[in-house]
Order: C-alpha cells, then sequence, then structure tokens
C-alpha cells in the first residue's frame, strides 16, 4: 500500500504522462497500434472469450491486440500501476484495484449494492459515473470503456457445515483477493478473509490452505473450484463487476474514428460477455450439484442487514460522496 505522500508523488506523474499524452498527434492509418491487455483470467473465461472474439477482431485494422491471461504477463493488482507507467495498454480491471487509488470506488465494492446485471449497467452509463471516470483519467491516466457483468458472487466452501447466517462463516478462512477493499468485504460476510492470489486458489482449496473462495459460478466451474470443494452458499453478496480499461495515453493516439470503433468494440465485447455470463448463471447451478456439490440459499436478509451495517460504519462510507447510494438505488 502506497504512503499518503508516494500515492501523490505517483499520482502527479501519471497525470503529467496522461497531459502529455493527450497532445500527441493521432497514429496514421498505416502505423497499427500495440494493444497488450494482461488480465486475471482464464482463456476460457468469458470475459476472455469476449475480449477474443469481439474486440480484437474489431480493431484489427488500425491495432495489433496481444491479449495475455492468468496474470501471465503483470501479477493481479499491479496492472494499473502497469498501465499508469506506461508499460502496459489494457487491463480487464475492478473496482477494488481502483479503490486502492480513488477510495470513492470503493461504494461499488460494497455488498448489495447493484441489485442485477440491468442495474450495473445502468449505473455505469448514468451521469453519476462521469466523475468517477474523470478521476480514473486524472489519477490514473486510465480510461474506463465499457463495464463487464462477472455474475453474482457467492461463497464456495470445502467445508460440510451448513450456512445459514453470518455468524456461521466466523472462523473460515476465505479466500479474497488481496486489497483492502475485498478483505472488507470477506470480513462483513462474517469470514476470516485470507489474501491470496488468484492462480493460487485451486491449490490452496486443495491443501486445506483456505477453506473456501468466492466468485461468481461460472468463475467458480471455469477453475473446477468444484472438484476441491464440497458446498455454494448463494449468497449473491456482490453483482461484480469489471472495467475494459485503457492507457489513456494510448488512447489519445488514436484518430476520432478509430476511438469510436474501439468504444463500440469494448461496448460489444461487454454485451457479449454479459449475454454468455447470464446464461451460463442459469445452468451451472445444477452442475455443480451433478458435480456432487451441496447448493442452498442462506438467510439472505441476514447477510444483506451485516453486510450494508458493516459499511455504513466503517471508513469507506466516509469518502463516498454524498448521496451517492440514493442516486444509485434510484436508477
Amino acid at each position: 500500500m502506497f504512503t499518503l505522500f508516494t500515492r501523490r508523488k505517483f499520482c502527479s506523474a501519471i497525470a503529467l504522462t496522461a497531459l502529455l499524452g493527450s497532445v500527441t498527434a493521432p497514429a496514421f492509418a498505416e502505423d497499427k497500434i500495440k494493444l497488450r491487455l494482461s488480465a486475471s483470467s482464464s482463456q476460457t473465461d468469458q470475459r476472455a472469450v469476449a475480449m477474443l472474439e469481439k474486440f480484437g477482431p474489431a480493431v484489427a485494422e488500425f491495432a495489433n491486440f496481444e491479449a495475455h491471461w492468468n496474470s501471465s504477463l503483470f501479477k493481479q493488482g499491479t496492472e494499473l500501476e502497469a498501465i499508469a507507467r506506461g508499460n502496459l495498454e489494457m487491463s480487464i480491471t475492478s473496482a477494488q484495484n481502483l479503490a486502492v487509488f480513488i477510495p470513492e470506488f470503493s461504494v461499488f465494492t460494497a455488498g448489495y449494492v447493484h441489485r442485477d446485471a440491468v442495474h450495473q449497467m445502468a449505473v455505469f452509463n448514468a451521469p453519476l459515473m462521469d466523475t468517477y471516470k474523470q478521476k480514473a483519467e486524472d489519477t490514473l491516466g486510465v480510461k474506463l470503456l465499457s463495464v463487464m457483468y462477472l455474475g453474482r458472487r457467492q461463497v464456495n466452501l470445502r467445508t460440510e457445515d451448513k450456512v445459514e447466517t453470518p455468524a456461521d462463516l466466523a472462523g473460515i478462512n476465505l479466500r479474497m483477493p488481496g486489497t483492502d477493499s475485498w478483505l472488507f468485504l470477506g470480513k462483513a460476510l462474517g469470514a476470516s478473509p485470507t489474501p491470496m492470489a488468484f492462480s493460487e486458489v485451486y491449490t490452496g482449496l486443495q491443501t486445506g490452505a483456505i477453506d473456501g473462495q468466492d466468485n461468481p459460478l461460472p468463475t467458480m466451474v471455469d477453475k473446477k473450484f468444484y472438484e476441491v470443494t464440497k458446498q455454494v452458499v448463494l449468497t449473491s453478496h456482490l453483482v461484480d463487476l469489471n472495467y475494459i480499461a485503457i492507457s489513456l495515453n494510448t488512447w489519445n493516439k488514436l484518430s476520432a474514428e478509430q476511438q469510436n470503433t474501439l468504444q463500440q468494440a469494448a461496448d460489444d465485447a461487454a454485451e457479449f460477455g454479459r449475454k454468455n455470463q447470464l446464461a451460463q448463471e442459469v445452468s451451472l447451478v445444477d452442475f455443480v450439484k451433478g458435480k456432487g456439490l451441496k447448493v442452498y440459499e442462506p438467510n439472505l436478509q441476514a447477510f444483506r442487514e451485516q453486510v450494508q451495517n458493516m459499511y455504513l460504519n466503517s471508513d469507506y462510507a466516509k469518502t463516498w460522496p454524498k448521496g451517492i447510494l440514493d442516486k444509485i438505488n434510484a436508477l
């Protein structure tokens, strides 16, 4: 975690980089721009499928799109810094990662804020997001292109005791990504959050280093976590999202026509992934049951009340713009 002084120096340097990039002349038609994307998802994840099938071909006329999955190019959680430093062009990033640098983004990491995929998309396209998008550009030199629906996050455990309320997760080592906002969510659910890289989760479950993990069902199945777990608790505690992000410096090198094409490509990829993810969610409950896992819905009201109360009484809520939750709920 950066100190305040370090963060200010870092953000000032990035703001200067973004400013310089904004006056760069558009790329000539014959010069294809490099677009390397680094993400933690696997190549068969719906995010990857969408980017490879929809985004890449759509920008091929003026860009060489090069995707790197499974955190093979940059370690999970370091992609935004890589973009900010000019070492990477694109990523699929989270509100949790953005909240490390821009605390206001933590509202989108809070449990039970987005209602569903449609509401999530409405929030991203609403005027209330304009200041968030601008802060990402000013602070990190990162432009947020579109929002990707990852599904409703569920708790997935290798233990057998049934979970009905947050109290039943006491003492459970629940893997969470290693940022403060993710760890707070795990604590709000009642568990003992354990930071661990996504690439290490399968082995962690297999060896007992962790008792469980939380992810949408499509991600759980894609990574075959059902092989090393025994139950799924349908908490639906977070309508999870990622943002398709691009370096502002890279964006500013494109002509207006190229920018429009790239933006449309990102929107089309997000919509493609959203539809596929929603379809998968419908079928995967039966799939994991067929693999021998118990699947059930706990007392959602008990979870919702505890999670929301913990957020509203935390330092996170102090960073949220006044009235932001009311605006989100009104959409």
